[in-house]
């Protein structure tokens, strides 16, 4: 865990290794939500970035006999 300063214009700085870790890059779009008393910041990936990311999970729906 890093310690972050707010700084007048409530902007803070995301600590190199974290920015590094998850590949987050200038300009990217992060989502800031409110999650009882802290703020979590998740990074916004393009659509393209999911590709696969349910690959192996059994994704077949048992269906009722009556129903097509």
């Amino acid at each position: 865990m890093e310690t972050v300063t707010i700084s007048p214009k409530f902007q803070v700085v995301i600590p190199k290794g974290i920015r590094e870790r998850l590949k987050l890059r200038p300009g990217q779009k992060v989502q800031a939500i409110l999650y009882d008393d802290r703020i979590e910041l998740v990074p916004v990936r393009p659509a393209k970035a999911m590709k696969g990311f349910l690959k192996g999970i059994d994704t077949t729906v048992a269906r009722e006999d009556d129903r097509l």
